[in-house]
């Protein structure tokens, strides 16, 4: 195996082959090695769908030898360190490789532990994920008779801004179809403030959940969950609010409230990977500390980094990756030439169309796979 390349690449997911098969686009002469361990590439923006019913999660998978550019090397191994200041990177079998520039797009981990009781319950009896297991998801919603169907949404940052409610609109869509919504009532317990953070957006989404009469609960974050006994408990803002309240019973205990739920739908809490948090290449909140306009590492000018793994001010979204790569191609690729990082600039704009669309196809219900695959990041 080669030990130097041009062109280091962390992360095998929709970031890192993005970036790569663009670089190589652009120039194939390029040597660029892709460090990923896993055998398979899945395209999770789809698992929304897995989980409503509405897609079969083997379509999601790919042999991760058939989606890596043909033009660059698969380093099958995992990264576990690094070595800025010599220019290398630490993987797990193969030691040391080094490179003349780097792009870190891990993405992110999924961390159920920072939830008392997530980890023993989730993807176990009526509590679910897309983001773990979109099957088991609709096992549950497929196999509920009735009675609180509660939807969960963490702190930002999370992959997807819309995926939490997405869910639970296609759940509520089978409710109604099941003829159980009448004997349901469908509970969205949000960490924020709004129902989405941009307010034009936000405007059309209570329009949605005014007419499913969805209870939507302000500032309400998960903390605990007692499987045993369909629990969750939260801790609540003095500043919560309630939309389209509701009659339902809720108690108290070590100054949090808790829901007694028939399914519950989570997303556990989102952090940078280990290897990432333990290096020297992220800021005190624990995200890669990257220039917001050029993805380029704040301390080190030859290494960059995109999508979930940043601390950049967007949403961690396939929409944003879009935007993102092409300014990081144009940057290494005039750094490579020209000894200068190029003109382009990334823009934080958030994912408004999709949302957009997702509203569009909730209200007209077109239950297609065209349709469907249009309204995802």
């Amino acid at each position: 195996m080669k030990t130097h390349y041009q062109i280091v690449v962390i992360g095998g997911g929709t970031t890192g082959l993005m970036t790569a098969s663009s670089l190589l686009k652009k120039n194939p002469k390029l040597q660029i090695g892709i460090i990923e361990p896993s055998e398979d590439h899945w395209y999770q923006p789809v698992w929304t769908l897995i989980g409503g019913g509405t897609y079969d999660y083997e379509k999601t998978k790919r042999p991760m030898a058939s989606v890596i550019p043909k033009n660059a090397d698969w380093i099958k191994d995992k990264a576990i360190s690094f070595d800025p200041e010599n220019n290398a990177v630490i993987t797990a079998a193969h030691g040391t490789v080094s490179y003349d520039y780097l792009i870190v797009a891990p993405g992110l981990k999924l961390d159920p532990t920072l939830v008392e009781g997530l980890p023993e319950a989730i993807d176990k009896g009526v509590v679910c994920s897309n983001y773990t297991n979109p099957n088991h998801t609709w096992d549950v919603i497929k196999n509920f008779k009735g009675g609180v169907a509660l939807f969960t949404q963490p702190p930002k940052p999370y992959k997807c801004g819309g995926a939490p409610q997405k869910i639970m609109y296609l759940a509520d869509d089978h409710f109604k179809k099941a003829g159980i919504k009448n004997k349901t009532k469908v509970i969205y317990a949000t960490s924020e403030d709004s129902i989405f953070v941009v307010s034009e957006i936000a405007e059309t989404l209570m329009k949605v959940v005014d007419r499913k009469g969805t209870n939507v609960r302000f500032s309400w974050e998960l903390k605990k969950i007692e499987g045993d006994k369909q629990m969750a408990w939260f801790s609540v803002s003095p500043d919560q609010k309630e939309h389209n309240p509701i009659v339902l019973e809720t108690y108290k205990n070590d100054g949090l409230v808790g829901i007694k739920y028939d399914m519950l739908h989570v997303i556990p809490p989102n952090t940078a990977p280990n290897f990432i948090k333990n290096s020297s290449l992220v800021d005190d909140s624990g995200w890669m500390d990257a220039n917001q306009y050029t993805m380029q590492h704040k301390k080190y000018p030859n290494i960059f980094g995109l999508g979930d793994v940043t601390n950049v001010p967007t949403s961690k979204t396939g929409a944003a990756i879009r935007r993102q790569a092409p300014v990081v191609v144009n940057s290494i690729l005039s750094l490579i030439e020209f000894q200068k990082l190029g003109s382009k600039k990334y823009t934080v704009i958030l994912p408004v169309p999709s949302l957009l669309a997702t509203e569009k196809w909730f209200s007209q219900n077109l239950i297609t796979q065209r349709n469907l695959l249009q309204i995802q990041n």
